[in-house]
């Protein structure tokens, strides 16, 4: 007789719109299938949930709760910027994993984020196998980077595009109201450290030749000063006024980042803040222009009131398949959403092996990008596009969303050992 295994749901690095979506699609399929999973756990605060011994009974919320999540921003478990260290470095942090699974029966891993938990979704996987406790490790993708292979586009990326794209025409429409007396140039970050998949989006905002954004700045594209402010000049000269879109990751020639802040977050990532304000102060400095500028940040990736429902179906739906992908008994795979045709846009949802997946990154191709290095091309538009497509507002109370926080009721701990971060 089988036993019925529970399974572990955590959140991965930072949140986005539609990553409770995937969490949803996940603990409602899981629910359909009792009788191969019992219990779903979540970790509070991500994989640091699991290595505490700090698990969420989410058995105790009721139906109309998880279905809130659909529509609702933010990671509803907590999340984590913890980035696991190498099993030969630190297999203390895998075997105290493995000895939380073993104390509570858990046999199925579902681990939402992006490419650092591909990686340890894997290592899980692996390293299960070899202590005797095999864990069906799947990957729920999820990143606003969109920097994910296989996969044709990330789940969060849909609504990130959309957010940017629609605060771009619209602000556009107010500096060009105000250029002919005030403010002649409009700069708005966004994220993107390595890949210019968000920056690209802000080009879908104009729709013919001369239309806001002028420019674009990629993290692809190594920056040239004397030919960036060239090309906001004659902008300027043409238009009356400069809208430009910059990453945050933009580089110089030599490969360093403009806005490097000198530290460093908790997955080793150079920490990165104030481009629009390094690219503001050289407009102002070099060309006298007045200048306002804006960053997106947090903005941008939990803006539920504006998410894609392109995107909210395909974050629901790769949840929804690593639950069934499980129950098949498919180990160290991840959900990928695969486009079948652009016009009409479809997709369905395929399979991708966890070691085509981990530590690899997805760059901006550069057919995506113009010639000149600020803008985007037919092809880019084609593929991106179709992802910003359909609303999917959440439910309004007193005019503003009305979004669900769960109950998250601890499971009681079973371990005597703590374990110290």
């Amino acid at each position: 007789m089988r036993t019925i295994k529970n399974a572990f749901y955590a959140q991965s690095g930072g949140v986005t719109a539609v990553i409770n979506a995937s969490a949803c699609g996940v603990l409602e399929t899981a629910r359909k299938h009792k009788t191969r999973i019992g219990k779903v756990y979540a970790g509070r605060n991500g994989i640091i949930g699991a290595l505490t011994e700090d698990l969420i009974d989410t058995s105790l919320e009721p139906p109309a709760a998880i279905r809130a999540l659909k529509h609702t921003p933010g990671g509803a478990f907590g999340s984590c910027r913890y980035k696991l260290k190498g099993v030969d470095k630190h297999r203390a942090e895998f075997e105290r994993l493995i000895e939380v699974f073993k104390a509570h029966n858990i046999g199925y891993f579902f681990y939402n984020g992006g490419g650092d938990s591909a990686d340890t979704c894997l290592k899980v996987s692996q390293l299960s196998e070899t202590m005797g406790f095999p864990i069906q490790a799947i990957h729920v993708p999820k990143t606003v980077d969109n920097d994910l292979p296989i996969t044709d586009q990330c789940p969060g990326f849909g609504s990130v595009a959309k957010y940017i794209a629609v605060s771009i025409r619209e602000a556009a429409l107010d500096v060009m109201s105000m250029s002919r007396t005030s403010t002649k140039v409009f700069i708005l970050e966004v994220m993107g450290r390595h890949a210019g998949w968000i920056a690209a989006a802000a080009g879908l905002a104009g729709e013919k030749p001369g239309d806001p954004p002028h420019v674009i700045l990629f993290p692809e594209v190594a920056f040239d000063e004397e030919k960036f402010l060239m090309k906001v000049k004659e902008s300027v000269e043409k238009y009356d006024f400069c809208v430009i879109a910059v990453s945050e990751g933009v580089r110089n020639a030599e490969g360093k980042f403009l806005a490097e802040a000198g530290t460093r977050d908790a997955f080793g990532h150079t920490q990165l803040g104030g481009v629009a304000v390094e690219i503001a102060q050289l407009v102002k400095s070099k060309l006298g222009y007045k200048y306002h500028y804006a960053v997106a940040d947090y903005l941008q990736r939990s803006a539920r009131h504006i998410a894609s429902k392109v995107d909210v179906e395909q974050a629901y739906a790769v949840g929804k398949a690593a639950v069934e992908f499980a129950i098949k008994g498919h180990n160290a795979v991840m959900p990928a959403i695969v486009r079948t045709s652009n016009q009409p846009y479809r997709w369905k949802i395929g399979m991708a092996d966890l070691s085509d997946v981990a530590n690899h990154e997805k760059m901006l191709p550069r057919n995506y990008i113009t010639k000149d290095g600020y803008g985007i091309t037919a092809a880019c538009r084609r593929y991106l596009a179709p992802l910003i497509v359909g609303e999917a507002y959440p439910p309004y109370k007193k005019g503003l969303p009305e979004y669900v926080t769960l109950k998250n009721k601890p499971v009681k701990k079973k371990l005597k050992t703590e374990f110290k971060l």
